[in-house]
């Protein structure tokens, strides 16, 4: 209705007969901000802020004189009609009634019950109420108008000139299209921290901007043409040529709009005074109404809901709409003490059989995270703290009488020896054993040893473990201990609890890492986000692998992302929210023991993958951040590549079919995956399980090409190696098979070779690149290149693509044979002989452990008898140089853990040490040793205590059962019979589809007409395809260019976030160095008054 009594006025009749209030069209929207102003001085008055109440008043004071100023221009400046002064009156209406579209920025800042209630609903079904409420305004909008003008004017409308109806529609799709991304570029603006100069200045100069694009046109025609002519007698010719027809129609129009008031035509100064006088009030009213946007400390990326108070933006006055619309709560929220959370992220690696190199990269990494957030810290936004835990790191030792930590532990230490950390502690554990570090910046890190007598071994008991004890035990407790009913500040901890999955050799920076913090963040449905992975290492197979993985975030990650959520976070660099992983059916199924073998296939050879599947099945999204790179070594050797995808391929099989079964159930849970995306999963699962048959297609128009074999022959002789290698793989050891398939892959890309060769020369010999083969050839070419240049720091990898064209049979033929075959093998396949240890890193240990405690634990006594380390350099013995009182606190550590394993009470505890410290120092002495070190000694009973029952609930070592073994591989093989005979059917069906209609020629063959690159089209010539291969091309090239155009969505929102980092970040630290700095010179300066 309001816009409605805006549009009022007589627009449509002839300029001659207009009722002058165009002006209004321009200025008068200004004044909409009205009631926002009242409700800020009510909203400053309840805060108390009386520095911007001020703002506030003049907001309304200078709406209240445009008001004055606008009736007296019309009523008092010039002889208006009584139509006139109804137009005013309803222009003043209708600006207060508009003012009222922004209510509910303002209606949580009152405690009304009313209000709150209303702005619940709205919030709970906000696109609902934005297409009613749009549609309602059409239809009101259409109603009032189609009664306030008469029916002889509608009738008029017939004899408009077409280029004047031109106009008027290409002045609304302009409109339409430019406050569509005028809005999008405010919201991207906000996110990337450009609130100023990119949002506030140019809306608030938008109209004042447009209105001199029009005068400026205006004036300079006036000048150029008679001096003694008026400006409104000497309107704009109209002319001829129709490139500047539009121009000026448009320009006749507006002249036409200006004269129509007299205080123009007659050139009245007071009039004009006037005018300038209430449209500069309003714009300035407007400004100090929303001056509040100014000083928004708005998060990075911050969500566009949080933004808006609400969703939709009016097209009638765009600037006004975005302005008045930006939340007023923002500023209330962040200036308040104490409102940001302080995230924690426990960084958790998981290590084996890595190298002294792999263990170095992990923990450069960690150390940059220290030296990034000190736990000292005035920006105390993110506290870290750093977990390795080490699978299998004790060895028997003197014929298994003592377990003793073995070479690769030794390894670890060696390499944490190398920065000289200043505190260091041991602790013996139910699960082996711990070490505890302060790294340099006061952050913690820890280092668990896990003994797989003790404990169940392998990596997703290893998460299993660190999950359970960072977040049922540490975080659960904290709470129990201190509230009866903490539940409310739990669920908040919960959120702001990240846990980050690394391996041992990943190396990444800070700023991936705060990346992917800011996705958890800002998006509380987000359970998990994985950053950007690039396998690092030397050789063809790792420049293989380095293209694959870089197609596999270009193009599939982002289009997860995009259309729905990614599938798989993988553990080597992922955040976890804490609360999705303490969700239901979440880390509790987690810890299921596989008892079938499907769970041997889909728990344990990619848990990665399982654990993303139950946060999506539990309703939780998994986002993918391309701007956050982290490196890992990639396997090397051909077996280890063969053996590591021969874990991934069936896992990733099982988890899909897993999720796709209960797709129903997982979309009506998860907002993120809808039916059209769970179509999308099959169609790739389809197309990756028909993948050797078209190799094999593919392989066979090679054949065609190279030696002109007929078609039928082609097909059989392309499926016959395939089939043979299938027919080895159930004969053969695996690493015969690997063998064999190595050297397919080489005949197979001299095959390939010679493909690309000769579809080149049949380009040059059709004349033309408009042929089947040519056309998708240059296709592929184009989208990679393109894909490729807009991620310009990796453009490089595009050398390796030629590598992985050619290897496309051995990655795609010989690799999925291999792994169906091979499903019932479910060893890691992966680092299972690792190097040699360095034997002076055992003399290390020694040197280390001395250093911590100068004394000598028996768990870490070497079984070699090589000389000490300063034996070995001609060092100096290392000597103890502890106090007496740091004595007795050692001594007294070791008691305490010893009676701890005896099972002694606390309290007999105490008297031992006492009794001890009796023998040693005076009492009192011993009694302030002795009680904080017992509080500690409760601490350690209550989590020994814990470990005992996660180890006997969860995590105790499996027991070999010679019987259960026979029959989980007996299990195992019938499932790799089963999975692949149905993979041989469909792949054969598809090939003997194919076959057929070659057979049957060219009564159901696809005939194209050959045309050349000018467009001329070649008569009696034309090239044939199968509908199968037509329909299988068609296919192909449609998820592609899906994929493709998500990743154009993705990369925009990438760059977004990267530019908002590298802002905030930047300014961040200048703002800490210049603290820093001041508090440094201030500390001289006091020292040297001191002085």
């Amino acid at each position: 209705t309001a816009i409605t009594l805006k549009l009022l006025g007589g627009p449509l009749v002839e300029p001659s007969q207009r009722t002058n209030t165009s002006e209004f069209n321009t200025f008068n929207t200004f004044s909409v901000s009205i009631l926002s102003a009242v409700l800020q001085v009510v909203a400053e008055c309840h805060a108390k802020e009386m520095k911007r109440l001020m703002l506030s008043v003049s907001s309304i004071i200078f709406i209240l004189l445009g008001y004055v100023l606008f009736i007296v221009s019309y009523l008092v400046t010039e002889d208006s009609p009584s139509e006139v002064r109804k137009s005013v009156g309803l222009a003043i209406f209708g600006t207060i009634c508009i003012s009222l579209n922004w209510w509910e920025n303002y209606s949580t800042l009152f405690k009304i019950p009313f209000l709150e209630e209303i702005s619940k609903n709205i919030a709970k079904t906000r696109n609902v109420v934005c297409i009613l409420s749009s549609l309602v305004k059409v239809l009101i909008t259409a109603a009032v108008i189609g009664i306030s003008i008469p029916l002889s004017e509608w009738l008029s409308l017939k004899s408009v000139p077409e280029k004047v109806s031109y106009t008027v529609f290409g002045l609304v799709a302009i409109q339409i299209v430019s406050s569509a991304m005028c809005r999008w570029f405010v919201v991207v603006a906000c996110k990337m921290h450009a609130l100023r100069r990119c949002f506030l200045v140019p809306m608030y100069l938008a109209s004042v901007a447009v209105l001199i694009m029009f005068l400026i046109p205006l004036h300079t025609v006036h000048q150029q043409s008679n001096s003694s002519s008026t400006f409104c007698g000497n309107r704009p010719a109209q002319a001829q040529n129709s490139i500047t027809m539009y121009l000026s129609s448009l320009m006749a129009d507006v002249t036409g709009t200006l004269c129509a008031r007299p205080i123009v035509s007659e050139t009245k100064i007071t009039g004009l005074v006037v005018l300038g006088l209430y449209a500069l009030s309003w714009w300035l009213g407007l400004m100090l109404s929303t001056v509040y946007i100014w000083f928004l400390k708005i998060q990075r990326i911050e969500r566009t809901q949080d933004l808006f108070s609400k969703q939709m933006y009016e097209g009638a006055f765009l600037e006004q709409s975005l302005l008045l619309n930006t939340r007023f709560e923002i500023r209330k929220k962040i200036k308040e003490a104490g409102s940001k959370d302080t995230m924690i992220v426990y960084l958790c690696a998981t290590m084996w059989h890595e190298t002294y190199d792999e263990m170095m990269k992990i923990l450069i990494s960690m150390f940059r995270l220290d030296k990034y957030r000190p736990k000292i810290n005035k920006q105390n936004d993110v506290i870290f703290e750093f977990h390795i835990y080490f699978d299998d790191a004790f060895k028997d030792v003197h014929n298994g009488r003592a377990r003793h930590v073995n070479e690769y532990a030794e390894i670890l230490v060696e390499v944490i020896k190398e920065p000289r950390l200043p505190q260091q502690k041991i602790i013996s554990t139910p699960y082996g054993g711990r070490l505890e570090y302060t790294l340099p910046k006061g952050n913690t890190m820890m280092v668990h040893l896990k003994d797989k007598q003790l404990i169940r071994h392998k990596k997703r008991w290893s998460q299993i473990m660190y999950l359970y004890y960072l977040l049922g035990w540490r975080l659960n407790r904290r709470y129990f201990k201190m509230f009866e009913d903490a539940s409310e500040f739990l669920q908040r901890e919960k959120e702001n609890t990240y846990i980050l999955a690394l391996d041992g050799d990943t190396d990444f920076q800070p700023s991936a890492v705060m990346l992917l913090i800011d996705r958890l963040k800002l998006y509380p449905e987000v359970g998990a986000a994985c950053g950007r992975i690039h396998p690092t290492g030397t050789g063809p197979m790792v420049w293989y692998q380095k293209f694959e993985y870089a197609v596999g975030h270009w193009l599939q990650k982002t289009a997860e992302h995009v259309f729905g959520c990614v599938l798989c976070s993988p553990g080597c660099f992922s955040l976890f929210r804490g609360a999705a992983l303490m969700d239901d059916n979440v880390m509790k199924r987690y810890t299921t023991k596989p008892t079938e073998a499907s769970h041997y296939i889909q728990y344990d050879q990619g848990e990665d993958r399982w654990l993303c599947t139950l946060l999506l099945q539990q309703g939780w999204r998994v986002e993918y951040n391309a701007a956050s790179d982290a490196y890992t070594n990639a396997p090397q050797d051909f077996t280890e590549f063969y053996n590591q995808r021969r874990r991934w391929g069936p896992s990733t099989m099982a988890n899909t079919i897993d999720l796709l079964g209960s797709g129903r159930l997982t979309s009506e849970r998860n907002s993120s995956i809808s039916k059209p995306y769970i179509l999308y999963q099959v169609i790739s699962m389809g197309a990756s399980i028909l993948g050797p048959a078209t190799i094999c297609l593919m392989i066979a128009g090679s054949f065609t090409f190279i030696v002109n074999m007929e078609q039928k022959l082609a097909l059989t002789v392309a499926t016959v190696p395939p089939t043979i290698y299938l027919i080895l793989c159930f004969k053969l050891k695996s690493d015969t098979q690997i063998q064999i398939a190595a050297v397919m892959s080489i005949l197979y890309a001299f095959l390939m070779t010679g493909t690309v060769l000769s579809i080149i020369g049949d380009i040059v010999k059709q004349q033309t690149f408009m042929t089947p083969s040519g056309l998708f050839l240059i296709s592929m070419i184009l989208l990679y290149l393109i894909t490729a240049a807009l991620h310009p720091q990796e453009f490089s990898l595009v050398i390796y693509g030629v590598l992985y064209f050619l290897c496309i049979p051995s990655g795609y033929l010989l690799l999925s044979i291999y792994s169906i075959v091979n499903m019932n093998n479910v060893t890691w396949g992966t680092r299972e002989m690792g190097g040699k240890a360095k034997t002076a890193a055992v003399s290390a240990i020694k040197r280390q452990v001395m250093q911590a405690t100068c004394c000598m634990c028996n768990c870490w006594k070497s079984s070699d008898s090589s000389p000490p380390m300063s034996e070995q350099k001609n060092e100096p013995p290392l000597e103890c140089s502890v106090s007496e009182e740091q004595h007795i606190n050692i001594v007294l550590f070791y008691v305490f853990t010893i009676l701890v394993h005896m099972n002694v009470s606390p309290h007999r505890v105490l008297k031992v040490s006492i009794a001890y410290c009796s023998l040693v120092v005076h009492i009192n002495t011993c009694t302030i040793f002795s009680v904080p070190m017992l509080i500690c000694l409760q601490c350690f009973t209550d989590e020994t205590e814990f470990w005992k029952e996660l180890q006997k609930r969860y995590l105790e070592p499996l027991k070999e059962n010679k019987e259960q073994q026979e029959k989980i591989a007996k299990d195992l093989k019938d499932l790799r019979n089963k999975v692949t005979f149905g993979f041989f059917i469909c792949n054969a069906l598809w090939l003997v589809a194919t076959l057929f209609l070659q057979t049957i020629g060219s009564a159901v063959s696809l005939f194209i007409p050959k045309i050349y690159p000018n467009g001329t089209l070649v008569k009696g010539e034309r090239f044939s395809i199968d509908p199968i291969s037509l329909m299988f091309l068609l296919s192909f090239a449609l998820l592609l260019f899906m994929q493709f155009f998500a990743m154009l969505y993705h990369r925009i929102y990438t760059l977004i976030h990267f530019v908002a980092y590298l802002d905030t970040e930047t300014k961040a630290i200048r703002k800490q160095s210049y603290e820093d700095s001041h508090e440094s010179d201030q500390n001289i300066l006091s020292q040297v008054n001191s002085a």
